[in-house]
C-alpha cells in the first residue's frame, strides 16, 4: 500500500509538530510505503527542498499523491500546500485521513466541512496512532 502523508512544511511549524510528524511517519510505515518518508527530515522544516526546483517538487509530490492508495494529512499548522494536496486527493477520489491536535482555533470549514474525508482530533501520539490504526483497518 502506498501512504501520502501532507504536513506543514513552508508554511506555519512548532517543534512540537516537527516531533509528531516524525513519530507518525515511523508508525505509517507499519501498513506501507510512505512515499513522503523524507519529511520527517528536520531539515526541510521551514525551508523546503533546495536542491529541486518549486516546479520539480509540484511535479513529483503531485506524482506521489496521485499514485497513493491512502493519503494522511496532518492538519494542525495552516499550510496552503497541505490544503492543496487534500483538495486534489478528494477530486481525485482518494481516501483521506486528516489529523489535528485538538486546539481552540478553527479549522476552515474547507477540510471541517468536506465529506469526502475522515477528520480526528488527536492529544497524545498514541491517540493519533489509534486513529490511524483503525482508519487501516475499516478500508
Amino acid at each position: 500500500m502506498k501512504i501520502y502523508y501532507a504536513m506543514s512544511i513552508s508554511g506555519e511549524q512548532n517543534p512540537e509538530s516537527e516531533n509528531i510528524n516524525t513519530e507518525l511517519i515511523l508508525y505509517l510505515k507499519n501498513f506501507g510505503d510512505v512515499l513522503t518518508e523524507h519529511f520527517s527530515n528536520p531539515a526541510l522544516i521551514g525551508t523546503g527542498e533546495t536542491k529541486l526546483t518549486n516546479k520539480e517538487i509540484h511535479d513529483r509530490d503531485l506524482n506521489w499523491l496521485l499514485s497513493a492508495d491512502i493519503i494522511v494529512a496532518e492538519v494542525s499548522n495552516v499550510s496552503l500546500g497541505v490544503g492543496y494536496e487534500i483538495g486534489r486527493a478528494v477530486e481525485n477520489n482518494k481516501k483521506i485521513l486528516c489529523i489535528r491536535k485538538k486546539s481552540t482555533k478553527r479549522l476552515s470549514a474547507m477540510i471541517s466541512g468536506c465529506e469526502h474525508l475522515t477528520l480526528k482530533e488527536y492529544t497524545t501520539p498514541e491517540e493519533v496512532k489509534s486513529f490511524i490504526k483503525v482508519f487501516f483497518a475499516n478500508l
